[in-house]
């Protein structure tokens, strides 16, 4: 959260703190007159400029009590869709399919942050050779981001699983603008047969697996890119690859 929004909704909290410590009212403060009101504010105003460090203490204690509520929010709603988020029938899958780690991320080919996160993920499902990474296609970055996502989709169910994946890293590794003829010669070079997934990438089963991920994400109230669900936790946004050597520990240890 913002310093300054956070002052503000502090506030109230600094003055209580502020008139603890200054010990200098033994009455309800809904009871003062308006002078001992002013004389109150006076008196806070010149504590907290003596004691600036109040304020930050507050706002420490404020933030670390959000985030607490927040991973506490989280584990409620993954366990409520726990069905959802870790049904493979529609989604890629990585690594290890036993593995004793199951990681899910939510991804877009246009956001830089996932393409970002691709080669760290990718590189601690190898050197782990225990996780199971479960990719959920959630275009949110416009038509363009749409377009690659039905392109991939379709590709799994035309040409299937190991497709695919080898797609869906080329694409997370290209660059440039997203059209119809640039996927189409993507999959071409890759052994793909391009006009059977043109065929395929606007139809109703196609349409459906995004609905079902945009549906699932608003369950989880995930609106970025990249988000991972691991454990009972999510993490939004992008995560280095130590911290995910660090989380996957936690979830063993």
């Amino acid at each position: 959260m913002p310093f300054a929004k956070a002052c503000a909704c502090l506030g109230a909290a600094a003055l209580l703190t502020a008139s603890t410590a200054l010990g200098a009212f033994a009455f309800d403060i809904g009871d003062m007159s308006d002078a001992e009101r002013e004389m109150f504010r006076a008196e806070v105003r010149a504590y907290l400029l003596d004691n600036p460090e109040v304020l930050m203490e507050a706002v420490d204690v404020y933030q670390a009590r959000q985030a607490e509520a927040q991973v506490s929010s989280d584990a409620d709603m993954i366990a409520a869709n726990m069905d959802a988020i870790y049904n493979t029938e529609f989604d890629g899958v990585y690594g290890n399919p036993e593995g004793d780690i199951v990681m899910v991320e939510f991804t877009d080919y246009r956001c830089g942050y996932c393409k970002k996160a691709f080669p760290d993920v990718k590189a601690l499902l190898e050197k782990d050779g225990n996780i199971k990474l479960i990719v959920k296609e959630f275009p949110i970055l416009g038509e363009a981001s749409v377009l690659a996502s039905r392109f991939a989709v379709a590709t799994k169910m035309v040409a299937g699983d190991d497709a695919y994946l080898t797609f869906h890293d080329a694409l997370m590794e290209a660059r440039g603008d997203v059209t119809v003829g640039a996927l189409r010669r993507l999959a071409t070079d890759l052994g793909i047969d391009a006009d059977a997934v043109v065929a395929k990438m606007d139809s109703e089963e196609v349409t459906t697996v995004i609905a079902k991920n945009h549906q699932l994400a608003a369950e989880l109230q995930i609106s970025g890119t990249p988000t991972f669900v691991m454990g009972d936790q999510m993490l939004r946004g992008y995560v280095p690859y130590d911290a995910m050597v660090e989380i996957v520990a936690e979830l063993r240890g």
